[in-house]
């Protein structure tokens, strides 16, 4: 009936394992758990006592796959209908976690989205960051999530049907970057796929020191625009992409990114301090890619 599915790299997930082996067999339900290890460079010895767990299986791959390669890895080896994927670093609200998505579940080929928390105290100032960015655009209510289904479906907690995901599944051409997500929450939008939104969270507790955020918030920027120049997104399906486009349309480009130079220094210090500003990190953020942009029109007319 239903195949629960955890990608793990450097981190242990025995305890989240566990607790969702014990909420299956509490419910006695036919499941399988399946986790794959994506070649972590740190491995968690506690990762192998999963295969002690009836239902369960733990492999550890020998090569890094990436995001997507291994989420359509694990939706491959799934025997039943329904797959629930979860990251390796949630752990679920409360004890009726599986019942809830049971609940939800009925002869609908849909996606259902659970929704993620993050702890209310408040993390070292190293995480800060990351805390305050979460708490506010991505720990939304279910009610806020049904107004824009698609985009406010993040990967880290839904249940899907595969026969939806045989259409859709990751993309496992475009650079291991970030936004996977969002290319996979397009394609399901082409295909008009069902999604339901309820208030059935984990918590996220992988919050990565401030250098780590900006690092990956740079990635993810590069891979938006390599999404974009191939034409497998399109700019209008994200709100930064429809800014920049009117940039462009008003010949502001070259402003924008001399901004974002000028302010680069400036933005940084705030958003790594003890109160950072999420619209100082979107004026970093559009700035980022207007600059982008910029540097790819200055090849093309090097050329």
């Amino acid at each position: 009936m239903l195949s629960i599915l955890i990608p793990t790299y450097n981190y242990n997930i025995y305890p989240l394992v566990l607790e969702l082996h014990n909420q299956c067999l509490g419910l006695g339900i036919i499941f399988e758990l399946i986790a794959i290890d994506d070649a972590s460079t740190i491995p968690s010895a506690e990762n192998d006592k999963i295969n002690t767990l009836t239902y369960c299986n733990y492999e550890v791959l020998s090569t890094n796959i990436g995001r997507s390669k291994i989420r359509n890895l694990l939706a491959r080896k799934a025997k039943y209908d329904w797959l629930l994927f979860l990251d390796a670093d949630v752990f679920p609200k409360n004890k009726n976690f599986i019942l809830n998505y049971i609940n939800h579940l009925n002869d609908d080929v849909k996606l259902v989205n659970g929704g993620l928390l993050y702890p209310d105290e408040k993390p070292e100032k190293s995480k800060l960051f990351r805390w305050v960015y979460g708490k506010n655009r991505e720990a939304l209510d279910y009610k806020i999530r049904e107004k824009n289904p698609y985009l406010s479906s993040l990967s880290l907690n839904f249940i899907i049907h595969k026969s939806i995901f045989k259409k859709v599944s990751f993309n496992e051409t475009i650079p291991n970057l970030r936004h996977e997500d969002t290319l996979f929450s397009y394609s399901l939008s082409k295909e008009n796929s069902k999604i339901e939104h309820i208030n059935n969270p984990v918590y996220h507790y992988g919050m990565d020191d401030f250098e780590v955020a900006i690092r990956k918030e740079n990635e993810s920027l590069h891979a938006l625009k390599y999404l974009i120049d191939n034409q497998l997104l399109s700019p209008d399906y994200v709100r930064i992409s429809k800014l920049l486009l009117k940039i462009q349309k008003k010949h502001l480009l070259s402003v924008f990114a001399f901004f974002h130079k000028i302010t680069l220094s400036l933005f940084l210090k705030n958003l790594s301090g003890n109160n950072p500003s999420l619209f100082i990190f979107d004026l970093y953020r559009l700035g980022y890619l207007c600059q982008l942009e910029k540097e790819q029109k200055g090849l093309i007319s090097a050329r």
